[in-house]
């Protein structure tokens, strides 16, 4: 089991803990609704140090990082951040992760924390030039402060202009006392002003104790994973292991826009998955709001009005901001048209459901 530098003040506070992706993470504190609320009303801070952070230097960093991505690498800029995933050998994911360019030879790659070692090995497989590569995870912390009085928070502890940090893009700044922080906004909460904090583990209790310092006049709080995956859910975002895997495309999954098909971009697989563009996929990921009274969870069945499988659910939850079921799911690419009524096998009931544009939270 790993632990976070965070792990004593979620304890302290009363988290309930659990074990996620091989660390002992907090699930939730005072409740997924109140902690929900907290971060689209006001500011909520999450442990991430649980994620992946990995280097990759030198003078053939941006060719190994172009390869092993889907995305166009070569339209990042110094201080820009992208969206991207790692595709596979066999059509799938091995990940899906975001791309951090300091210089043309420097890059940091923020993986998912249960594919750190899936990752790592998958990199080094593909290094045949030589790109230096580092796994900073497990010496790398990082809080996530997000939502609307994120930035006023946060700008009591730098002297660095926030409104400065547009979306997707970073800087290193002074924090709470602690130089070379690196505050990037690339929330997924869907809060605009949000931002992500990455230091080393000695700092963690210095500026944990800054931030809520800062945010107590807003009602800052801790907020667990349980929040974290209803946030975004409801912005539609995929998350990897239930939305997409290794054998799912970023052409079926939606993310045709960060599959970028483009001279200079020859990323694994690229021919399969252009192909896959160009002809037509058979299934595709669609987010569905339950109409009868019901709530869809991972694996349950999607079906047609006769009760023919066409799909599988990939999340599903309660929205706490929306007050409806939400959910998405691969279904039949018939069937994947907005406003088309399905239907969820719950407890060997069909209810009735349809497919809706994301994201479902519109803010």
């Amino acid at each position: 089991m790993k632990y976070t530098a965070f792990t004593k003040m979620h304890e302290a506070l009363g988290a309930k803990m659990v074990e996620f992706a091989g660390f002992w993470m907090p699930v939730q504190f005072e409740g997924v609704n109140i902690e929900h609320e907290t971060v689209r009303k006001a500011v909520g801070v999450f442990d991430v140090s649980h994620m992946g952070e990995i280097w990759a230097k030198g003078p053939n960093a941006f060719e190994l990082v172009q390869r092993v991505t889907s995305n166009d690498v070569a339209k990042l800029t110094d201080g820009k951040v992208q969206y991207t995933c790692f595709p596979n050998d066999k059509g799938g994911i091995v990940d899906d992760l975001l791309v951090y360019r300091f210089d043309a030879e420097t890059y940091l790659l923020v993986v998912n924390a249960s594919n750190i070692e899936k990752d790592w090995q998958w990199l080094n497989l593909q290094n045949t030039k030589g790109a230096e590569l580092y796994n900073a995870s497990d010496e790398t912390a990082q809080l996530a402060v997000q939502g609307p009085k994120a930035l006023a928070t946060l700008q009591k502890l730098t002297t660095t202009d926030l409104a400065e940090i547009p979306y997707y893009t970073f800087k290193k700044v002074e924090l709470a006392g602690v130089k070379d922080v690196l505050l990037s906004a690339t929330g997924y909460t869907g809060e605009k002003n949000s931002f992500e904090i990455y230091f080393a583990n000695g700092d963690g209790e210095k500026i944990w104790n800054a931030v809520f310092d800062a945010g107590r006049e807003f009602g800052i709080k801790p907020i667990g994973l349980a929040a974290r995956d209803t946030l975004r859910l409801e912005m539609g975002f995929c998350l990897y292991g239930n939305d997409i895997n290794d054998t799912t495309s970023p052409i079926e999954a939606g993310l045709g826009w960060i599959t970028k098909f483009v001279d200079g971009n020859d990323f694994i697989m690229r021919e399969y998955h252009q192909k896959l563009k160009e002809e037509g996929v058979q299934r595709r990921l669609r987010g569905f709001e339950m109409i009868d009274k019901g709530i869809a969870r991972q694996h349950y069945e999607i079906c047609d009005a006769d009760g023919n499988v066409i799909g599988e659910v990939t999340s599903g939850t309660m929205s706490p901001s929306l007050k409806k079921a939400i959910g998405m799911g691969y279904v039949k690419t018939e069937f994947s048209k907005f406003d088309t009524e399905i239907y969820i096998r719950i407890r060997k009931k069909l209810l009735k459901a349809k497919v809706v544009k994301l994201p479902f939270y519109k803010g």
